[in-house]
């Protein structure tokens, strides 16, 4: 008997286009505890049981027992009245969707879509999911080269809250370049500004800060800080003369990365 039910359960599941994860998750148990009902190395309990037989639109009696599935005829008792409708049990197991490449790159599907109620974990060259790891990965958490999503962690990082090696943008961002509401970066442009060179309505830098509020080596701003300073009047750039901070730049960072210097200096051109 346990041997026909592994069939069955084998059998419904793989109509069902589950992998053995996804009936775990369903059922509230775990992956092995599947492996082991379809090998015929243990038996549900019988809650387990009823939820199999609901989700399945099949009588218990059918699933452990060598008989035709009665399930949903007139005069039966029991699960007969979900044959008619999904249960909740089936409607858990209607939002997930897996989706996964024949080409890969290097072993690693080219595209994995995974999602749905729970920790679903997408892992592709280009990867959606819950949890996204990837070249290209988009999720509620997203990790890997270029990510979006709410927590993004990657080289470019654009989220809520993003972490970035190289560029990161988000309300919180931290990264080489970071943009955001809360900014903490190298460069660090937002409405809250920490870095070595920082700018924004309240801004900290190790070496130059301009903002409405401006504190570091060289700080340039309404309120400014600093072992040098240039108080902007009225929060108009134009009042501060590009030559002087140029002078500054040259006299204190003679080998900064000319580039960002004239980006800097062109704010008061």
């Amino acid at each position: 008997m346990t041997m026909e039910f592994a069939e069955k359960l084998q059998s419904y599941r793989k109509q069902r286009g589950m992998s053995q994860e996804n009936l775990a998750e369903v059922v509230g148990v775990s992956r092995q505890a599947v492996s082991k009902w379809e090998s015929g190395q243990s038996y549900p309990e019988m809650d387990k049981m009823i939820v199999l037989s609901e989700l399945f639109s099949v009588s218990v009696d059918h699933l452990v027992k060598d008989v035709p599935n009665n399930a949903g005829r007139a005069g039966d008792s029991g699960t007969a009245s979900y044959a008619q409708g999904p249960s909740v049990v089936d409607l858990k197991s209607m939002f997930h969707y897996e989706y996964k490449s024949k080409r890969t790159f290097y072993g690693v599907p080219l595209v994995h879509i995974h999602f749905g109620r729970g920790l679903y974990v997408a892992k592709g060259v280009i990867a959606i999911g819950n949890i996204a790891v990837g070249a290209l990965s988009i999720g509620i958490i997203a990790i890997g080269g270029l990510c979006l999503g709410a927590l993004a962690l990657g080289l470019i990082s654009l989220a809520g809250l993003a972490l970035g090696l190289l560029l990161a943008v988000g309300g919180v961002a931290v990264g080489a370049l970071s943009i955001g509401g809360l900014a903490l970066g190298i460069l660090a442009i937002g409405g809250m500004a920490a870095g070595v060179f920082s700018f924004g309505g309240f801004a900290v830098a190790s070496h130059i800060a301009i903002g409405g509020y401006a504190s570091g080596h060289i700080a340039i701003g309404d309120t400014a800080k600093g072992a040098y300073t240039l108080a902007i009047q009225n929060n108009n750039f134009g009042s501060i003369k590009a030559e002087q901070v140029r002078q500054l730049i040259n006299q204190e960072y003679p080998h900064l990365w000319k580039p960002l210097a004239e980006r800097i200096i062109s704010f008061f051109n």
